[in-house]
């Protein structure tokens, strides 16, 4: 069996980038509203030719919320849906396999389930350590990364459950567990992206652990490797695709997006037309039901920043709860990646 996450676009060097070095960023605008931070003002104003349909895509969600929630949607509807209002910890990554199986990890560990709902494989975290994110290599391999005292990139045979590779990662001291890690994705050049919340930027690793190229971002959340070789990065002041010289070469904050309230950003993925589709997350913890109706799920732009599709379906039969992670169902196998000798 394998566990993963999102299949990622291609990833290309570009001329210029330096090893190891650290880029500054040109300065981006005003930031959003901090990470968690629920506004009072949820109404959003209606934009022309602003789409709202469910059946804009084709899609997988899930999101960390009191249950475990994940949903495949298609044609406008919720094809399939997996709840575990018994499971313990939060959703922060999770994908479709080429197999129909869902993989997904939930703080406390990872599971792969069947069309069938059937858990089929699993890892526990040891208790102090926590696992938010995982990409699947393979047919039988998964590479995932456990925060805790002393935080490990971890490549694990699933059909064997044997570690095949593992290195240290640095973090903030004294360590914070849970603020260390949420997303990580594989390039085609079968490196690794990390996104360090605690150290604020984005580090590329190959598979000794050697750091071959970083990027300063305010607590980055998602990071997305793009077709064009430049990198989609989302933190708590927005999203930026950045080159590997460290050039800006688009940028978005909610500051162009009047009329919309955003209370938390996650991730941002580009989509083959050129447009963005940013998701935004809703804190069920210090929010009432009636609160979130009408709150953002999800915003698509033009690469002019023009608002297209505004996700709020927050209501029976299709409510699909706060937005954590998504991947777009474009028939790409989320496991045909590698990181380097692993395949």
């Amino acid at each position: 069996m394998k566990l993963g996450v999102f299949a990622t676009l291609a990833f290309v060097g570009i001329a210029g980038a330096v090893q190891g070095q650290v880029l500054t960023p040109p300065p981006m605008q005003p930031a959003a509203p901090v990470r968690g931070q629920v506004g009072s003002a949820f109404a959003q104003a209606p934009v022309e030719h602003v789409s709202t349909s469910l059946a804009r895509h084709d899609f997988m969600y899930a999101g960390e919320s009191h249950d475990r929630n994940i949903c495949i949607v298609r044609g406008g509807k919720i094809a399939w849906n997996y709840s575990d209002p018994a499971g313990k910890g939060e959703i922060s990554d999770a994908t479709m396999l080429s197999n129909g199986n869902i993989l997904f990890t939930h703080q406390f560990g990872i599971e792969e389930v069947t069309p069938d709902k059937n858990v089929v494989w699993t890892y526990d975290a040891p208790a102090g350590t926590e696992v938010h994110t995982a990409i699947p290599i393979g047919k039988d391999r998964v590479l995932y990364i456990q925060n805790g005292e002393v935080p490990v990139v971890r490549v694990v045979n699933m059909t064997t459950n044997a570690t095949e590779k593992e290195f240290r990662l640095k973090t903030k001291l004294p360590p914070s567990t849970h603020g260390q890690f949420r997303h990580a994705r594989l390039t085609p050049q079968g490196t690794l992206l990390v996104a360090h919340m605690d150290l604020n930027k984005v580090v590329e690793y190959d598979t000794d652990g050697n750091e071959l190229w970083s990027f300063p971002a305010d607590r980055p959340w998602g990071v997305t490797p793009l077709a064009n070789g430049n990198v989609l990065i989302t933190d708590s002041k927005g999203v930026r695709e950045v080159t590997r010289r460290g050039d800006t070469a688009w940028s978005w904050t909610p500051a162009d997006a009047p009329g919309y309230t955003f209370s938390s950003l996650q991730q941002a993925w580009r989509l083959p037309n050129g447009n963005t589709v940013i998701n935004n997350w809703v804190n069920e913890w210090n929010t009432q039901p009636e609160d979130r109706v009408g709150t953002l799920q999800a915003i698509e732009l033009t690469p002019a920043k023009q608002v297209v599709w505004a996700l709020r379906a927050w209501a029976d039969p299709e409510n699909l709860g706060p937005a954590t992670t998504f991947q777009f169902l474009d028939g790409t196998a989320a496991e045909d990646v590698n990181f380097g000798e692993f395949k």
